[in-house]
């Protein structure tokens, strides 16, 4: 039986036979409602090469205005955890790709943990990613996930030490998560932390793939910053596509422009800026 873990590796493996950058898309949960990110889903699904599920909470330390705004949004709508696993099953039931959920602790702990990774993994969820979750208190989670087979995906920033870098490294067990700034998610300033040195210094520790994310708003950015990286991550630019004009078809057109925009320029071709 394949578990989430090998869903990840087979979704990099097959990139990487390709010759190819993956693309992760998001999507808040709930924003604006359960059903529209359930169509805005199934259309990034054509474009992306894995799909992150953001739980929302009301306090998203590591997420910029947009997202905040969104799961702000959400919240109000009155989206709970059972919605988004229900949401997360009908997700699974239109495509194989790899589902990730972006959540903060708290919930987690809220739900209770073994039934929050059970929950997740009955939904057809492979993976976590918890920002605010550091190493040294991951231990109980990252047990709960090891049995029901999913990945706790790990983040690494620009600051971290060579140490500290190595000790999560060790500790991966499907791709590293490249922060590639300082701050949170959705800037609109460029980013001016040294990708290519930086990924040079996670790789020096690891055989897994490198996705990169925060501040990747569009073909462009996301072309260049990919010349380091197996994949890129787009949150805060699908979720303010979502956030316009013409109802539900006009969200889907948008989200589908922008994340196809985004592949294509990946495919065709990812070498760094001299």
């Amino acid at each position: 039986m394949i578990t989430g873990k090998d869903r990840i590796a087979n979704s990099f493996k097959t990139l990487g036979e390709k010759g190819e950058k993956g693309l992760i898309t998001y999507v808040t949960a709930g924003f604006p409602s359960a059903d529209h990110t359930l169509e805005i889903t199934r259309e990034l699904a054509l474009h992306s090469d894995l799909i992150e599920i953001g739980i929302p909470f009301s306090d998203p330390v590591a997420d910029g205005p947009v997202i905040q705004n969104s799961s702000f949004r959400a919240l109000e709508g009155g989206i709970k955890l059972s919605d988004i696993f229900n949401l997360a099953e009908k997700i699974r039931g239109g495509t194989d790709l790899p589902l990730l959920f972006m959540t903060y602790y708290n919930p987690v702990m809220r739900y209770g943990i073994e039934n929050f990774v059970r929950n997740s993994h009955d939904s057809g969820v492979d993976g976590l990613i918890v920002p605010d979750l550091p190493l040294e208190e991951d231990h109980i989670l990252r047990e709960c996930a090891v049995k029901y087979g999913l990945s706790l995906v790990p983040l690494v920033a620009p600051t971290s030490t060579d140490q500290r870098i190595g000790k999560i490294s060790a500790r991966t067990d499907s791709f590293i998560y490249c922060v590639s700034v300082t701050g949170v998610t959705g800037s609109e300033k460029e980013i001016s932390t040294d990708l290519k040195t930086f990924s040079g210094r996670v790789r020096k520790n690891t055989s897994h793939p490198l996705a990169v994310g925060f501040g990747i708003s569009g073909p462009e950015v996301a072309r260049r910053s990919a010349a380091y990286f197996d994949a890129v991550v787009v949150g805060s630019a699908i979720v303010r596509a979502v956030d316009g004009g013409g109802g539900l078809p006009g969200m889907v057109k948008r989200v589908g422009s922008l994340a196809g925009g985004i592949k294509d320029a990946l495919r065709n071709g990812c070498d760094a800026d001299e």
